[in-house]
């Protein structure tokens, strides 16, 4: 025979039973805390992911000023170091101005020389001048002259051969004849007088000419010798800095660049993303340099056009056989305040925008 089934003990005295949960309460209770996680999952998807459009494809970008020579030279003093903050106008390295300064000199000597051949110039017009009024009166005596003779040439011919001599007549017109050739001279002095006025005025312009371009020399020179100075474009720091005191530096060789403070974002979204983006929305920017920090910008332009259809080498799909690929597009973000100077950003540093799009 088999036994018989033994009652359960009664628990001890003073404890009570405790009830446990049945399995399709468990159930539930699974299925509630299933439904309760999915339904936060779409809040924060709605609240917090949708209405944004990011992507890690971004960095910062700057205006990177490279500084070169525009005269060749020995380098004599170098004032900044790789990594420095520079001022506008900040003297950043000289070259040996001593050859210039010689230039310099020399054209302004050549300046007061083209100066003082035009008040030459000038002063012998002027002599020409009163030569050619000289020549002007000499030439109205002698055809009053002429006039002369010839009407007493015509008066000794009107009157009848009795009444005046043959050697009369002759004298009247030898006298007609020499006053006619004395008026030809004179017409040719003044025709001279006239030329020599004429190539005096020449002179005059030609030395004008002259100090033109001897002012022309001398403000190249000047110019060549403030060269010797070379100045911050802008503010910025100083960075990859390739020059030494005693180089000798050519016209156009890179000596440092200058990255100013003002900087800003592209960021290369795809096609895609770009449905609802528009310049002027929000951007929330997170450095990758900076994690702990949150930075605020917004969209101010978008590019017409792909990025890779302004590479050097542009695809082309007309050939071969077609891939689609999903293009990207750079988008301009702009910061709402410039960042802190202390931080050390600058182009190319990697970052990830969010703009909030709905």
């Amino acid at each position: 025979m088999s036994p018989e089934p033994t009652a359960p003990e009664p628990p001890p005295s003073g404890e009570k039973e405790i009830a446990r949960p049945s399995k399709p309460f468990k159930r539930l209770l699974a299925l509630g805390l299933v439904i309760l996680a999915a339904a936060a999952g779409a809040l924060y998807y709605e609240v917090a992911v949708a209405p944004y459009e990011s992507t890690d494809n971004a960095s910062i970008e700057g205006h990177v000023t490279p500084v070169a020579p525009q005269i060749p030279g020995r380098v004599i003093r170098l004032a900044v170091e790789d990594n420095q903050e520079v001022k506008r106008g900040e003297t950043l390295l000289e070259i040996d101005p001593s050859d210039y300064q010689v230039k310099a000199a020399q054209a302004q000597a050549g300046l007061a020389a083209a100066k003082s051949r035009l008040e030459q110039a000038r002063a012998q017009l002027s002599v020409e001048e009163a030569q050619q009024e000289q020549a002007r009166s000499g030439l109205t005596a002698v055809e009053a002259e002429a006039s002369r003779a010839q009407a007493e040439l015509k008066r000794y011919q009107s009157v009848e051969s009795r009444a005046v001599s043959r050697s009369q007549v002759d004298v009247a017109e030898t006298q007609a004849r020499s006053a006619a050739a004395q008026v030809d001279v004179a017409r040719a002095k003044v025709l001279g007088a006239e030329a020599q006025v004429g190539l005096g005025r020449a002179g005059v312009q030609t030395a004008t000419a002259d100090i033109a371009q001897a002012e022309a020399a001398l403000r190249q020179a000047e110019l060549n010798l403030s060269y010797t100075k070379i100045v911050a474009p802008d503010d910025g720091r100083v960075t990859r800095r390739s020059v030494e005191p005693g180089a000798y530096v050519q016209p156009g060789q890179a000596l440092l660049a200058i990255v100013p403070h003002r900087l800003w974002v592209v960021a290369n979204y795809k096609e895609t993303q770009l449905e609802h983006m528009r310049p002027g929305q929000p951007v929330t920017i997170r450095i990758d340099a900076y994690p702990g920090q949150k930075f605020t910008g917004k969209v101010e332009s978008i590019q017409s056009g792909a990025g890779a259809r302004f590479s050097l080498f542009p695809p082309e799909n007309a050939t071969g056989n077609f891939i689609k690929v999903v293009q990207r597009v750079p988008v301009k973000i702009v910061f709402d305040t410039a960042p802190d100077p202390a931080l050390a950003l600058g182009p190319g540093m990697s970052v990830e925008p969010a703009v909030r799009v709905k």
